[in-house]
């Protein structure tokens, strides 16, 4: 387990980190100058916090409460910095084995630890090798081996694919977590990419003007996200607000617009308000669906959650198009000149002839709507 209360303050920013994770890999995610490299560096002990605890492993690496503060090297921690931080003078086995103790028979397991983890990197036709003469991919993973070597209670990782293009970041996410869990280490990632932190991490702590978020499990952020502020610091779009018509039953209905918006109950957060009470909740854009005009309305559909209106904006984004769809009712759109954001394939936006065709219905699914607890 990684507990951190930190507390340090530089001129006018104050870091004010507090979250605890018992899960093998967790994720830092915030904007630059949010606290998220400071936390490492205060873990590491590159940097003594004013006030807090910080424990890993069950071991206390500092607090400030009994004046306990190791140094860096007695904290069992790994670090691999952004810019990789590798010597250039050195090869790559000598820049992996750096750490390693240099005398005795203790050297065995840490020798054979260090080979078992370059083979596994593929790193064995570079050993020879300086860094100047190993691409991007190359140097990060020589970073990681040598990192891996000492075999840390936790490892640091300080947005370790920055210097990458995208398409090798993906397949070096997907190779560093898995590395990681067969390796049994501990880890915590800094990035700016919620996406990156899904496929690497268990946990997700946000960061926000030194403030933080406690852990969460990365399905609970991205499908029960516990308030409205969360919800924005996730990026989630199309949240809105609502007043809550009726909620004594299974589901909850929602004044919206001028209509009513059936929503399901959340599994995981109790909603704590009743008739006549305002609420925030959003809706994914890609769970929004457009009605094919060939096709009769369901029963179902005529029931819950359907709405006519126009597509008043749209947005290229490659793979997918973004619509902006503004209900035919009277009164001002929820988000400035519209009301929801409509995420659909290039395909189907080709196949349907929105480009000529901008008069819709929409439905929307109860489960798709997320109420939100509270701010």
């Amino acid at each position: 387990m990684l507990n951190v209360t930190a507390r340090k303050r530089f001129g006018d920013f104050t870091l004010d980190a507090a979250w605890t994770s018992d899960q093998p890999i967790v994720a830092l995610v915030g904007p630059s100058g949010s606290g998220k490299t400071l936390t490492l560096q205060c873990i590491a002990g590159l940097i003594a916090p004013d006030s807090g605890r910080i424990v890993s492993a069950g071991r206390t690496l500092f607090d400030g409460g009994e004046d306990i503060n190791l140094r860096p090297q007695q904290r069992r921690v790994g670090y691999v910095f952004q810019g990789y931080a590798l010597f250039p003078h050195m090869t790559v086995a000598q820049n992996i084995a750096y750490g390693l103790p240099r005398r005795g028979a203790e050297r065995t397991g840490p020798r054979d630890r260090t080979k078992a983890i370059i083979e596994r990197l593929g790193l064995s036709r570079l050993t020879s090798r300086y860094p100047t003469d190993l691409s991007g991919g190359q140097q990060q993973r020589v970073a990681l081996a040598r990192a891996l070597a000492t075999d840390p209670d936790v490892l640091l990782l300080d947005e370790p694919f920055s210097a990458l293009d995208a398409p090798l970041r993906r397949e070096l996410s997907g190779e560093l977590g898995q590395t990681l869990r067969e390796w049994g280490t501990r880890a915590v990632l800094v990035t700016h990419d919620l996406s990156e932190a899904y496929q690497i991490a268990d946990m997700v702590v946000l960061y926000e003007h030194g403030s933080t978020t406690g852990a969460m499990s990365k399905n609970d952020l991205l499908w029960n996200p516990a308030s409205e502020r969360v919800a924005r610091l996730i990026g989630a779009r199309n949240i809105l607000r609502a007043t809550i018509a009726d909620s004594s039953g299974d589901e909850i209905v929602l004044d919206w617009r001028g209509g009513r918006l059936v929503a399901a109950r959340s599994p995981s957060h109790p909603l704590h308000a009743g008739a006549g009470d305002p609420l925030a909740f959003f809706v994914r854009p890609e769970y929004v669906r457009l009605i094919r005009k060939n096709r009769p309305v369901t029963d179902g559909l005529r029931q819950t959650n359907l709405f006519n209106g126009e597509i008043v904006g749209e947005r290229d984004e490659g793979t997918t198009w973004v619509l902006f769809f503004r209900l035919g009712r009277p009164g001002n759109p929820s988000q400035g000149a519209y009301d929801l954001e409509i995420e659909i394939p290039k395909l189907v936006y080709e196949r349907l002839g929105i480009s000529t065709d901008r008069h819709w219905d929409v439905s929307i699914h109860p489960g798709s709507i997320q109420v939100l607890p509270g701010r």
